[in-house]
């Protein structure tokens, strides 16, 4: 039993990454239905409407006012979907707020569960897709004001992110995201990166033009511009980012060869230089390739971990199946393959030109590739 005290947070248990909260009858029988079926959730409600099940269940209840719960709850959880009226949520939650960057998702369901409302965090914290999915739960009607939502368009803070793309600085997410929602010519400039993120059951809007390279969209002047490469930009093609959002997709393969404890410093040494010289995005990189004798190198381990990168590694058998353009009997010799940076990003990207066949520094050998969706 949580007993909510004014002097100290509640003291909650914490086992998925959503809450559901309920504080009348009726509230509390459809709490538990959406419980039932929204496995990825933490059932809370108050003391007196215990049903004996409570414990088998893992239900946590609570006495005391609702609103001493919301301050453990804000800290814990991803989401947050609460069966009492909107007007009185927002109150609770008023002085909780900090930044649409970490404040979690807040749904609100009404008592008789016909309507679900989006009311907190809705692009950045998932709460209009969290909507969609209690709605469909519960057969009720999702309630989303996002304007990029209701008007079908792109929304700007979250545009690739399903796809691991990050934008370079947050400084013009809310000008673009006006322009593109007050219809103005925006073009979307791609260079790399997935090409499938319009997934709209209607055609992409006639203000918005895409465009396979900064140089093609000046002439159609646009009033905004999401720009999405792995490049580093020069200082002519940043001015198309007086109005607009720079996007780093993840499409840069690092092959990586290295003598056996070569730090992480040496290792991120020659990857930061590299990537400068071939004025490529660190942002871009998705993963490092090397030979399964490396999987438990731990310079590579240090940086992966580090970098939040894929870890990939391969047989000598895999990577001798692979094109090398500089076949090494001397690294066949230690490692029972002809190659290691140059065929391990070859297999991960699958690209047949390389960005850079291979450069040796140091202790490290290193190649890179892009992927390409095309």
């Amino acid at each position: 039993m949580i007993e909510l005290c004014e002097d100290r947070l509640a003291n909650i248990q914490k086992t998925n990454s959503y809450a559901i909260v309920a504080i009348t009858k009726h509230g509390v029988t459809l709490a538990r239905k959406l419980a039932a079926t929204f496995s990825n959730s933490d059932l809370y409600y108050m003391a007196k409407f215990e049903k004996g099940d409570e414990k088998e269940r893992n239900i946590q209840m609570f006495t005391g006012s609702v609103r001493l719960l919301f301050p453990a709850l804000f800290q814990s959880y991803k989401g947050i979907i609460v069966i009492i009226s909107l007007g009185a949520v927002v109150r609770m939650i008023a002085p909780l707020l900090k930044d649409k960057k970490t404040d979690p998702a807040v749904v609100v369901i009404d008592d008789k569960g016909e309507h679900v409302i989006s009311v907190l965090s809705g692009h950045l914290g998932g709460a209009n897709e969290l909507t969609r999915e209690v709605a469909a739960a519960i057969n009720a009607r999702p309630i989303i004001t996002t304007a990029s939502d209701v008007q079908k368009t792109i929304p700007v803070d979250l545009f690739g992110s399903r796809f691991g793309w990050q934008w370079e600085s947050a400084e013009k997410l809310t000008p673009v995201s006006a322009s593109v929602v007050n219809e103005e010519r925006v073009a979307v400039i791609q260079e790399s990166g997935e090409t499938d993120w319009w997934h709209i059951d209607t055609p992409l809007p006639k203000n918005i033009r895409v465009f396979s390279s900064i140089q093609e969209a000046l002439p159609y002047d646009p009033e905004a511009a999401l720009v999405v490469t792995h490049r580093l930009l020069t200082e002519e093609e940043k001015s198309i980012l007086h109005n607009g959002v720079l996007y780093r997709p993840k499409v840069i393969g690092l092959g990586i060869g290295c003598n056996r404890g070569t730090s992480a410093a040496e290792i991120e040494q020659v990857i930061e230089e590299t990537l400068f010289e071939l004025q490529f995005s660190i942002k871009s990189v998705k993963a490092i390739c090397t030979i399964d004798l490396k999987k438990d190198e731990e310079g590579l381990l240090e940086i992966v971990g580090k970098h939040g990168w894929e870890f990939v590694y391969y047989s000598p058998d895999q990577l001798n199946g692979a094109k090398i353009e500089a076949p090494s009997d001397t690294v066949y010799k230690y490692t029972g393959a002809y190659g290691v940076s140059e065929p391990a990003v070859r297999l991960y990207t699958g690209a047949e030109q390389l960005a850079l066949v291979k450069k040796k520094s140091g202790n490290v050998t290193i190649s890179v590739g892009i992927i390409s969706f095309e």
